[in-house]
């Protein structure tokens, strides 16, 4: 579990944790689905030497506790929280399915400053959209019968994972606490799937967002965990969601893997968030 030194409680008493440093304007790290704040933990170093940086456990992720019944309003909730803590506004950055979280978060009217988001898994296009439609009833119907590893396993051969491969990374993942690390956060992967409409861009709410908005991609998928997906999967929801924010900046980045790379994105994101807009 992702440790983290501090707490604030959002507006339904859920306690959320999270980690702070530096000195200056704020920025708000959002996780992606699978995560507990750990992925986005060494973007810190990068943006703290000018910024104050929060990166922060979502409920029902490592430190920070869960209140049934989820609801993407809590997550919002959640994030003001955070933002209130940082001194009333702040500029946010979204991994995966975290950038979609920050876009509803501004939708919704959070004092949010800018945004930042990277590859946001939006299933796009008539090739994919019925192979998302059916993992997202699938993985639904698993966590409602309490099959959470069957939730996992799903999004792992959805992504390009063949049985071998689930069954070695599993056999792999036993030996250590990899794997019932992941089983325990395999939940996020259903929860995730609400605010991200099923995997369908909420073009008439993206259409309200005012603040500026870099989206980001590492360009054509590579790595072998994703080979299931079309090679162009994140830049299609990218250049979509380009066209329907308002005030959008595109830009694309060669070589990172769906895990962000600091030394690559970090330097990106000091200048969008010290940029006058």
């Amino acid at each position: 579990m992702n440790e983290m030194a501090f707490r604030v409680a959002s507006n339904d008493g859920t306690t959320i944790a999270y980690d702070r440093k530096g000195s200056g304007p704020a920025v708000v790290l959002v996780g992606g689905a699978q995560d507990d704040g750990a992925e986005n933990a060494p973007l810190v170093p990068a943006l703290a030497e000018h910024f104050t940086v929060y990166n922060y456990a979502r409920r029902g992720r490592g430190a920070s506790g869960f209140t049934e019944p989820y609801a993407v309003e809590r997550e919002i909730e959640d994030l003001d929280a955070l933002i209130a803590e940082a001194g009333g506004s702040a500029h946010l950055f979204g991994a995966s399915s975290g950038g979609a979280l920050a876009l509803e978060a501004a939708a919704a009217g959070s004092a949010i400053d800018t945004i930042a988001v990277w590859e946001v898994p939006y299933a796009v296009g008539d090739d994919i959209r019925p192979r998302f439609e059916e993992y997202a009833a699938d993985t639904r119907r698993a966590f409602d019968a309490g099959r959470d590893e069957e939730v996992l396993e799903l999004f792992m051969r959805m992504t390009g994972a063949s049985d071998d491969n689930i069954a070695a990374r599993k056999a792999a993942g036993k030996q250590t606490a990899h794997w019932a690390d992941s089983v325990a956060l395999a939940h996020t992967l259903v929860h995730d799937s609400l605010f991200l409409n099923h995997y369908q861009v909420p073009a008439a709410r993206l259409a309200t967002v005012t603040q500026p908005v870099l989206v980001t991609t590492g360009g054509p998928i590579t790595v072998p965990y994703m080979a299931g997906l079309p090679s162009d999967f994140f830049d299609r929801a990218a250049d979509e969601l380009a066209d329907l924010l308002p005030h959008a900046q595109r830009e694309t980045l060669e070589g990172p893997d769906h895990v962000v790379d600091p030394q690559i994105v970090g330097p990106l994101l000091l200048r969008f968030f010290s940029s006058e807009h």
